[in-house]
């Protein structure tokens, strides 16, 4: 096999692979559209991903630094305030959090 013919072997083996790891999630999950399971994740995960981050932020804060267990409290309260309020904006709520935590943590 030539060096040109091997290589083309490759970036198309390549992009078969690369191709299918991205579009079979999709071809699987198709029937499961419809599933109450799915909703009821697709509801909650969020919530549990912004709570493992707050005892995340908190445990390392309070290791850390107790200076920055205060502004790591009220960050986590901003950030759960602003997730409910904010309509359930994930990036909103992290988003409005982290700029908290930094504004206190630079401002103490």
């Amino acid at each position: 096999m030539s060096e040109t013919t091997y290589l083309l072997a490759v970036i198309v083996i390549g992009f078969g692979i690369t191709f299918a790891l991205r579009a079979v999630p999709f071809v699987i999950l198709q029937p499961l559209r419809d599933s109450p399971l799915v909703a009821q994740m697709s509801r909650w995960m969020p919530v549990g991903i912004l709570a493992i981050l707050a005892v995340s932020t908190l445990r390392s804060s309070i290791g850390a630094d107790l200076a920055h267990v205060l502004p790591a409290a009220v960050a986590t309260a901003v950030t759960v305030l602003v997730h409910l309020i904010g309509g359930r904006r994930t990036l909103l709520s992290v988003g409005a959090g982290t700029a908290t935590f930094v504004l206190l943590v630079n401002l103490t």
